[in-house]
């Protein structure tokens, strides 16, 4: 099994080419590709422009992702890369390791997640897993980012479908009531990441960037519903925003500690109470 030392040499200018290569063949947004390998867009964006240097396992996602040679992105190889893709794994070995981070982070807690369980669960070696994300931290910060960036894909696509900002906003709500099995994980993972976010750790700080990007969302829809005269005249979309959101975090927290038949019910009456807030408070009269 290879580890983070077979990439041998550093990166230079020709490997940010290379890189840039790899994502003309992807024929996908920067942003997009950044996505797909797991991937700070920023610090994607830096390395390309020649202000930081890419890691060995920023490296070998990109390499996964593109079907080609790690040593190649480097200069040491050739382009082929030397094995076939992993066998079954949609979405190949790095997102493989990330969905299973994420789904076991809800099934056990932040802290209680270790990465021969993450190996265990993808059926590979600990030293698979850190080829492409070399610590526990990186790994489980590239867990929060995919969740992140799922939310956010999801959210984009229902809005998507709207008529109106009153309609955006009730996609938003249905969205946030955890009523599936896969709503309730995405949960439990935000929970569990909040007090990481209370320590100002690196996965906090990414987490309250999220939580910042998601309010400013909610403000986005209430400042058009009013611009469009479906909510209230004088509406501060930011007030509206930070209330909304507060109730969304504290129904969802109640509904995820009901368990049984009972956490349907609870469910149902999350979703009815911010629909009532929503129809008291922001809908035009």
């Amino acid at each position: 099994m290879e580890t983070d030392d077979a990439l041998d040499g550093a990166p230079t200018a020709d490997t940010a080419a290379r890189v840039r290569e790899v994502i003309a063949a992807a024929g996908v947004s920067q942003r997009e590709f950044a996505r797909r390998v797991v991937m700070d867009p920023s610090k994607l964006s830096r390395s390309l422009s020649g202000t930081r240097r890419f890691t060995a396992a920023e490296l070998a996602r990109i390499a996964d992702e593109g079907r080609v040679d790690a040593g190649w992105l480097l200069g040491t190889r050739s382009r082929e890369k030397a094995a076939a893709p992993t066998a079954g794994v949609e979405g190949g070995r790095p997102l493989q390791i990330v969905r299973e981070t994420v789904r076991l982070i809800a099934e056990h807690g932040f802290h209680a997640v270790r990465v021969a369980d993450i190996a265990r669960a993808c059926a590979t070696s600990s030293a698979a897993i850190h080829y492409h994300f070399p610590g526990r931290a990186e790994l489980l910060e590239a867990a929060v980012r995919w969740c992140m960036d799922e939310d956010t894909a999801r959210r984009a696509a229902r809005l998507a479908e709207a008529d109106d900002a009153a309609a955006e906003l009730r996609q938003l709500i249905a969205l946030q009531t955890p009523r599936t099995a896969q709503q309730r994980r995405q949960w439990a993972v935000w929970l569990d990441l909040w007090a990481e976010a209370a320590r100002s750790t690196a996965v906090g700080r990414l987490h309250s960037e999220y939580y910042r990007q998601w309010r400013e969302t909610v403000a986005d829809v209430v400042r058009r519903g009013v611009g469009q005269g479906v909510f209230r005249a004088g509406l501060d979309p930011q007030a509206a925003a930070l209330t909304l959101t507060a109730l969304i975090d504290g129904l969802a927290t109640h509904v995820l500690s009901v368990g049984g038949a009972s956490s349907a019910a609870a469910a149902d009456a999350m979703h009815a109470a911010l629909t009532t807030h929503v129809t008291d408070t922001i809908l035009a009269p």
